[in-house]
């Protein structure tokens, strides 16, 4: 047992990358000199591991910084270059797909909007297929330099195979809100979108992507524990603990807005009663307004309901508030700070962060309430602990939290791409049907080729 956990040459070096590229990542630019304390690595390992990023095309220089009575220092960063990353948001009123560099700067965007035909299979697959190829176009970009694709999606991401399944499915997800029961959702991507077969697929959470791109970039860097609310047509919730480079770091994905907070109460999607999302979510305030007489168009979606039901609650100077629409948003801000001080009680976050599209709109309204309710119903030393903001990302946070989990990986596995790994095919007629339909409709020569 002692001999097989024993760490390789190769492992060790792999683990002197990571450190390296980890730090560059997350403080740099620094030099040379100021990666050894920051490494715990030697002089000669960081020289050894800098000249081979270099080689590599993984770090470049980013200026000089004078020292106390030396020569003049050279900085480092992680080459922006050095890779491209794509993300997607699959969210509950459209897909965002963007690429980005190794910086995460974006190069090339596109959208697909799903209010008319929801959450079919195929259909997503099929948005997913053209967005990537869309994305990739635009930029001119080679996809043999993309280092991976992160994906966010609603619902339970399962990642071993399913019992009774044969070969490598990759990532299911279980979405009881869309419709998604046991989805190959990976195994359909892989089929259907054109990239070479050593790009991997990471897909998890939209909450958790979210989470981590706000603890990466945002409101949630340098908290020990942070909790973050995506709040949009549905609502879901990440807690995460432990710093950026804390080996024992962890994020959880929370099924948040399927906590009760109404007993007896409203009907949810989900098919339960009282959940927080059948009060906060944008759908459900669309209803709840619909419900209430507020004026609102037969084909009003879940973007110009909300708009509508803010405007009328806060109509501005000389403006009357509708009293209907002030006591719906005030319901709303009780139950998001009665569910926030479960989050409280339960985690003991430092920091929680509000984001999504619809949290971003509601938001500043209603955050003095939504503290104001929490402390409330939280344990006082427990809620006196914790703070509660906006999220700092804007509406891209949960496509370029997407866009982290392969760099995460990358960084992690000290800047080496994987190698193409043979892949069995699963049985999974249903499924299968779909994204060869979707590839038929867009492509029909290239499928008769196939099948033929």
């Amino acid at each position: 047992m002692a001999e097989r956990n024993r760490r390789t040459v190769r492992d060790l070096r792999r683990g002197n990358r990571a450190r390296v590229l980890q730090r560059l990542y997350f403080d740099g630019p620094l030099s040379r000199q100021e990666l050894g304390p920051a490494t715990g690595l030697s002089s000669g390992s960081i020289s050894n591991v800098v000249t081979e990023l270099d080689a590599e095309g993984l770090l470049e220089e980013a200026g000089v910084v004078d020292s106390d009575g030396g020569r003049p220092r050279t900085l480092l960063r992680v080459a922006p270059a050095g890779g491209l990353l794509i993300g997607i948001d699959i969210g509950e009123t459209r897909i965002r797909v963007e690429l980005f560099d190794l910086a995460l700067t974006e190069l090339a965007r596109t959208e697909r909007l799903l209010a008319q035909h929801g959450y079919d299979v195929s259909r997503i697959v099929g948005h997913v297929r053209s967005g990537v190829a869309d994305v990739l176009r635009d930029a001119g970009a080679d996809p043999r330099r993309l280092l991976g694709i992160g994906i966010g999606v609603p619902g339970i991401i399962e990642r071993d195979a399913p019992e009774g399944a044969v070969g490598d499915v990759g990532s299911v997800v279980h979405g009881q809100t869309i419709d998604w029961s046991a989805v190959p959702f990976e195994q359909l991507l892989r089929s259907a979108v054109r990239v070479p077969p050593e790009v991997p697929f990471f897909i998890d959470n939209g909450a958790k992507t979210l989470g981590q791109a706000e603890m990466w970039f945002g409101g949630g860097r340098g908290a020990g524990a942070s909790a973050i609310a995506l709040i949009g047509s549905g609502v879901g919730a990440c807690v995460n603990h432990g710093d950026l480079l804390d080996e024992d770091r962890s994020s959880m994905a929370l099924e948040w807005g399927h906590t009760t907070v109404q007993l007896r109460g409203r009907r949810c999607r989900c098919g339960s009663i009282g959940c927080l999302e059948a009060y906060a979510g944008a759908e459900a305030m669309r209803e709840r307004w619909r419900e209430a007489g507020g004026p609102l168009a037969a084909d009003a979606d879940d973007e110009m309901a909300l708009a509508a039901l803010l405007a009328a609650a806060y109509p501005g100077p000389g403006g009357e508030p509708d009293p209907l629409a002030v006591s719906l948003l005030d319901e709303t801000a009780e139950c998001l700070g009665a569910a926030l001080a479960d989050l409280i009680n339960l985690f003991l976050p430092e920091r929680i962060l509000l984001g999504g599209w619809a949290g971003l709109l509601i938001g500043p309204h209603l955050l003095p309430d939504i503290r104001r309710y929490a402390q409330e119903y939280a344990l006082r030393h427990a809620a006196a602990r914790t703070t509660i903001e906006m999220g700092r990302l804007g509406p891209d946070a949960v496509t370029v939290g997407a866009a982290t989990l392969p760099l995460a990986d990358f960084l992690a596995r000290g800047g080496s791409r994987p190698a193409p790994e043979p892949r069995t095919s699963v049985p999974a007629p249903g499924f299968r049907t779909a994204a060869d339909a979707v590839r038929k409709r867009e492509h029909p020569q290239t499928a008769s080729d196939a099948t033929g």
